[in-house]
């Protein structure tokens, strides 16, 4: 289990690095874009959990069709 620790520690130092640099090196502004990016996260998966509890849920397709796409 260790080494997938230290390869997904490797991945975050890398996506800080983007966010940061996509942000003009503002760490106030990155902060601000990933608590707003976050926030809309949150309420898709919300909405996709009120459709769950609905019932309103896409058809299952087979592997063949989801490859296809």
């Amino acid at each position: 289990m260790l080494p997938s620790v230290f390869s997904d520690i490797g991945r975050y130092e890398q996506a800080c690095d983007q966010a940061i640099a996509m942000c003009d090196g503002n760490l106030r502004s990155t902060i601000k874009a990933l608590i707003m990016a976050n926030e809309f996260l949150e309420t898709e998966l919300a909405e996709l959990q009120a459709a769950v509890a609905a019932g309103c849920v896409p058809a299952p397709c087979s592997h063949a069709e989801s490859n296809a796409a």
